[in-house]
C-alpha cells in the first residue's frame, strides 16, 4: 500500500469522507479501518476524498484509518473465470462460502482466482518468434467446452526468448520476451481496470444475427452479434426469464450473467439451473462457458454500481481471444438506483427523479463497450460482445429516466407487456411497441443462410398483427360478426401468429428452442393457410368451414415438431392444401 494514511471525518452509509488524502487519485482503491474494508475514491476536494465502500459500514466512526493502494479497481483475468461465481468486485463467492459460511464477513480478502491450481499450458509460438500485444502465446483447456487463449500482454512487443509447455499456476512465468525495456516474463494472470475499455484495432457495424432460438426475437426483432438491446418491463412480465432463455440458447461462445441488485431467489434459480442445463452444441453443462456476477439486492449498494463494469471487462477479455460473448445485465435500473443513492450522499445536483445528471453518459459508457471488433495481434481475428440489459421501470412507466436514457443508446427494444403476461402469453414481448434497427442490415445474411422468403414472411406476420390491432377496436365495439370474411380471416391468421408462433414455452423440451429453419417453415405454413383460405373465401367457402378442418389442430401443434422431423411441415402444408381445395370444389359444385 502507498500514500499517506487518511482519517475518516464523515460516514454516511456506504459513503465515507476522509481527510489527508491529497496524494490519492480519483478511482483509487482504498482500505478503510482495521478491518480493511474495500472502497473506491469517487470524488476529491482539496485533501478530502469521498469514498464509496463496497462493504457494510455499520459500527464505524470518525478517525478510522484510510490507506490508498494507488491502483484503480481492477479484475483478475486468467484461466479459472469460467464456472466462477463472483460478487460485484470479483470476490469468489464459492470460496468465501467454504471459508466463512453463507454470509460474507466484513474485510475478508481472498484472491479472485486460485493461485494454487495448475493449468496445462500448450505453446502456439516458439523461441525466436517476434511477438506483439494480442498475439496468442499458447492455450489452456479451461473447461471441456472452452479453450483459453493466453495472449501477449497489452503494450508488449519484442522477440520470444523462451516458452515452455507444462503445468503452471496463473502466477508462474510461461514465457520470456526481449523488449525495448529489457527481458520480461509473462504469466497467465492479467489485471485490468474495470472502468477502462480494453483496446482493439477497429470496430465494425454488426451485420450478423445472434440467433437465440426465441421466435419473437429471431423473427420480428432480431439482435445483431455485437449489438445492444434493452428488455424493459414491469414487475412480473418475464424480464429475467427472457434473459435466462438468451443465456441458455443464444449462439454465443461465452455468457457473462450479471445479477445486479435482483432478488436473491432469482440468482438462486440461475445458480441451480445453469449447472443442470446441457449446452446444446456439446452436451456439457452450460455453466462451463458461463461467468456469473451475483450482486443481489441485500448486498452492499456500492458494489452494485461496480458489478456491470466487472462483467463487461470479463466479457471484453474473452472477446480479445476471438470469442463471441454475450453479457446479460439484470437489471440496469437497480444499477442506476445505486448510482442515484451514491449521488445523493455526495450532495450532487439531482436530475430527473433524483437520478444524477450523468446517468445517460454512464449508461452509454457501458453499452458502447459492446461491438464487433478486429482484435490486436498479427492475425486477422475478430471478436464480439453483445450487451443485453434489463430495465425495471417503476409501474412499467417507460417515460422514466432510465428507460428513456437506455432507448437513446440501444438499437433493439424488446418491450415487455404486463397485459400479455397476465394473459399467460410468454415471452411477453409486445410486438406493437418493440423494434429492431438491425433487421434491415441483416437481411442479406438471412436470405443467404435461412431462405429468401424469410423476410417476406416476417413482413407478412408484422403487417397482419398491425391490421389485427386496428380491427380489434371495431370488434370490441360491434363484435366479430360485423367484420367481412376477409377481415375475419386476418383476425384468425393474427390469432394463429400470436398463439401458435409467438407464444413459446420456455419449460417445454422441444418448444424452448426453435432453429431458424424451423421458424421459416412455421411462418410458411401460416402464410400458406392465409393465401389458400383467402382464395377459398373468394370462391364463397365459409370461413367457419375452413376453421373446422382437421389441419387447424395440427398447425397449433406444429411448434412441438422436433428439429429432426421437419419434413412433417411439407406433409402438413400438403394436407392443408388438399382439404381447402376439397372445400372450394365442394362449394363450386353446390352452386
Amino acid at each position: 500500500m502507498v500514500g499517506n494514511v487518511g482519517k475518516t471525518v464523515k460516514i454516511s452509509g456506504p459513503l465515507i469522507v476522509a481527510e489527508n488524502m491529497a496524494d490519492a487519485k480519483l478511482y483509487d482503491v482504498v482500505h478503510v479501518s482495521k478491518m480493511g474494508l474495500v472502497g473506491e475514491i469517487i470524488e476529491l476536494r482539496g485533501d478530502k476524498a469521498s469514498i464509496q465502500v463496497y462493504e457494510e459500514t455499520s459500527g464505524m466512526g470518525p478517525g478510522e484509518d484510510v490507506v490508498s493502494t494507488g491502483e484503480p479497481l481492477s479484475v483478475e483475468l486468467a484461466p479459472g473465470l469460467l464456472t466462477g461465481i463472483f460478487d460485484g468486485i470479483q470476490r469468489p463467492l464459492t470460496t468465501l462460502s467454504f471459508r466463512y459460511g453463507s454470509r460474507i464477513s466484513r474485510g475478508v480478502s481472498v484472491n479472485a482466482l486460485s493461485r494454487d491450481k495448475k493449468w496445462h499450458f500448450t505453446p502456439k509460438m516458439k523461441a525466436g518468434d517476434p511477438v506483439q500485444e494480442g498475439d496468442i502465446l499458447g492455450v489452456v483447456q479451461e473447461t471441456e467446452i472452452v479453450e483459453h487463449r493466453v495472449l501477449v500482454p497489452n503494450g508488449m512487443k519484442g522477440r520470444l526468448i523462451s516458452i515452455e509447455e507444462g503445468d503452471f499456476t496463473i502466477v508462474e512465468p510461461v514465457a520470456r520476451v526481449k523488449t525495448e525495456r529489457g527481458e520480461e516474463q509473462i504469466c497467465m494472470l492479467r489485471k485490468w481496470p474495470v472502468r477502462k475499455g480494453r483496446p482493439y484495432r477497429e470496430k465494425f457495424s454488426p451485420d450478423q444475427p445472434m440467433v437465440t432460438g426465441q421466435r419473437v426475437i429471431d423473427t420480428l426483432f432480431p439482435i445483431a452479434r455485437g449489438g445492444v438491446a434493452a428488455v424493459p418491463g414491469p414487475f412480473g412480465s418475464g424480464k429475467t426469464v427472457v434473459q435466462h432463455q438468451l443465456a441458455k440458447w443464444a449462439d454465443a461462445d461465452i455468457i457473462v450473467y450479471v445479477g445486479c441488485g435482483e432478488r436473491g431467489n432469482e440468482m438462486t434459480d440461475v445458480l441451480n439451473e445453469f449447472p443442470a442445463l446441457k449446452d446444446p452444441k456439446t452436451g456439457e453443462p452450460l455453466m462451463k462457458r458461463t461467468v456469473l456476477i451475483a450482486n443481489t439486492s441485500d448486498m452492499p449498494v456500492a458494489a452494485r454500481e461496480a458489478s456491470i463494469y466487472t462483467g463487461i471487462t470479463i466479457a471484453e477479455y474473452y472477446r480479445d481471444m476471438g470469442y463471441n460473448v454475450a453479457i446479460m445485465a439484470d437489471s440496469t435500473s437497480r444499477w442506476a438506483e445505486a448510482l442515484r443513492e451514491m449521488s445523493g450522499r455526495l450532495e450532487e445536483m439531482p436530475g430527473d427523479e433524483g437520478y444524477p445528471a450523468y446517468l445517460a453518459s454512464r449508461l452509454a459508457e457501458f453499452y458502447e463497450r459492446a461491438g464487433v471488433v478486429k482484435l490486436l495481434g498479427s492475425d486477422e481475428r475478430r471478436g464480439s460482445v453483445t450487451a443485453i440489459g434489463a430495465v425495471s421501470p417503476p409501474g412499467g412507466d417507460l417515460s422514466e429516466p432510465v428507460s428513456q436514457a437506455t432507448l437513446r443508446i440501444v438499437k433493439v427494444f424488446w418491450g415487455l407487456s404486463a397485459s400479455l403476461a397476465y394473459k399467460r402469453h410468454f415471452p411477453a414481448i409486445d410486438w406493437l411497441i418493440s423494434y429492431s434497427l438491425y433487421a434491415d442490415r441483416m437481411k442479406g445474411w438471412y436470405d443467404k443462410n435461412v431462405g429468401k422468403g424469410f423476410f417476406k414472411y416476417r413482413q407478412f406476420a408484422m403487417t397482419t398483427l398491425q391490421e389485427e390491432a386496428s380491427l380489434d377496436e371495431i370488434v370490441r365495439l360491434v363484435g366479430m360478426d360485423a367484420l367481412s370474411s376477409h377481415d375475419r380471416l386476418i383476425m384468425e391468421t393474427a390469432k394463429m401468429i400470436r398463439e401458435d408462433y409467438l407464444h413459446q414455452n420456455a419449460f417445454h423440451e422441444v418448444d424452448t428452442y426453435t432453429s431458424l429453419h424451423k421458424q421459416l417453415l412455421m411462418l410458411l405454413t401460416i402464410y400458406e393457410f392465409y393465401t389458400l383460405s383467402e382464395e377459398a373465401v373468394k370462391h364463397f367457402v365459409a370461413l367457419d368451414d375452413i376453421l373446422q378442418c382437421p389441419f387447424m389442430e395440427k398447425i397449433g401443434r406444429a411448434k412441438y415438431i422436433e428439429e429432426s422431423g421437419l419434413s412433417a411441415f411439407d406433409e402438413l402444408i400438403g394436407e392443408m392444401s388438399a382439404e381447402i381445395k376439397a372445400l372450394t370444389e365442394g362449394g363450386e359444385s353446390d352452386e
